[in-house]
């Protein structure tokens, strides 16, 4: 898009300095843009943002231990004898 508004003011014989678009700075702003956009995204009909974050996060280490505490049962080296 930005390439596009550069190359029309190029073609359209603007000799005026202040016209000219610098593609850095209209990368930059797409860039704000779409980083603002997904921020949104990501909060889009939750309350409190930090509170899902947290509760994740514990969610994410009840699910290592238990599965830590699993995987410790199976690697014990224990056997069952029957005599």
């Amino acid at each position: 898009m930005g390439w596009n508004i550069y190359k029309l003011l190029c073609c359209c014989g603007s000799s005026n300095e202040s016209t000219r678009v610098d593609l850095a700075i209209v990368r930059e702003q797409q860039a704000a843009a779409a980083e603002k956009r997904l921020r949104e995204q990501e909060s889009r009909g939750i309350k409190n943002p930090d509170r899902v974050k947290r509760m994740q996060r514990e969610q994410q280490k009840r699910d290592e231990e238990a599965n830590k505490n699993a995987n410790m049962g199976t690697s014990t080296g224990l056997k069952w004898q029957v005599s």
